[in-house]
């Protein structure tokens, strides 16, 4: 199970091979998920795959397995074969096994990580590993629809996928036996916004990226500030204010100008939607989604003063 290919077991032999000898590196795959593991430092880094990494060709690395890489800490994957938020009979009983094997236990800090899905992931599992911590990025905290009924995205995975019955059905009932929690998100999304609010607690971070989209953590990467945060998160267990500094950059993303100039109200506030397009477009000449609201704003401005 060290460097040879991927071999099919059973997950309880599986695991037993695995961990039958010092565990610097092994993979075990099974119907339902895959575990990637490499020690490289006393910090761990636990990733979880969301529904996009999912329709990624195999073979796979682990999710974030590279930025982990590049700052030297040690991974264990948990990489899905299915879009079900790990809403299966293995997951949470394997991560127990791996608890009880002693994985854990030489780590001096160990970060489970994901979005959206792999948010949620992350959150639940977390109560398992003593003094986990968690950086998730619009995380759901439940796809139950009695529990959220305000969740109607991803309909066609969550119908396939089982959300009846304890356990892991609901993150937010997670929250109080994990230490450290820092969740990124924009409260801008509705359903984003809806799910953090059943997670909060004093000793939950919240970082609100006004339009970075559900998709925020690309552009915490964009800004190149992820590995700021994940370094802030295995160090202190929370992110530092390095973030909002690395964050200034966003105006340059376009990802996030997009959105910002979707969410302005050129028609009732013409001259501060033309400012901070103008802002925009100083900092970034050919932002066409700036250049196209503020010539909306200023057709409204015309039409304002000619009344």
């Amino acid at each position: 199970m060290d460097d040879g290919p991927d071999t099919p077991l059973p997950p309880q032999i599986a695991l037993q091979t695995a961990l039958s000898t010092p565990p610097n590196r092994f993979r075990v795959i099974n119907d339902e998920y895959r575990l990637w593991f490499e020690r490289r430092s006393d910090v761990l880094y636990i990733t979880f795959d969301n529904l996009a990494t999912i329709d990624e060709d195999e073979p796979r690395k682990p999710w974030m397995w590279r930025r982990v890489e590049d700052l030297g800490y040690s991974v264990l994957g948990i990489q899905s074969f299915r879009k079900d938020w790990y809403r299966h009979q293995t997951t949470g009983p394997m991560i127990r096994d791996l608890a009880g094997s002693g994985l854990f236990a030489p780590f001096r800090s160990v970060v489970l990580m994901g979005a959206s899905m792999g948010g949620f992931a992350a959150l639940n599992f977390a109560p398992l590993i003593p003094d986990a911590r968690v950086l998730a990025f619009s995380p759901q905290s439940t796809m139950n629809q009695k529990i959220a009924p305000y969740e109607r995205r991803f309909r066609y995975s969550v119908r396939r996928s089982n959300w009846d019955g304890m356990p892991f059905l609901d993150a937010a009932a997670a929250i109080p036996y994990i230490p450290a929690v820092s969740i990124l998100y924009d409260p801008l999304v509705p359903e984003d916004k809806a799910h953090v609010a059943r997670m909060t607690a004093p000793h939950v971070q919240l970082l609100r990226l006004n339009h970075a989209t559900h998709e925020a953590i690309r552009v915490v990467i964009y800004c190149d500030a992820l590995h700021q945060v994940m370094r802030d998160m295995a160090e202190t267990g929370r992110v530092g204010p390095m973030l909002w500094q690395k964050m200034r950059y966003r105006r340059m993303v376009r990802k996030w100008a997009r959105q910002f100039t979707g969410n302005l109200d050129t028609d009732r506030h013409p001259k501060l939607s033309i400012a901070a397009c103008n802002a925009l477009l100083k900092a970034k000449p050919d932002q066409r989604f700036a250049k196209l609201a503020r010539a909306k704003a200023e057709a409204n401005l015309a039409k304002k003063e000619n009344v």
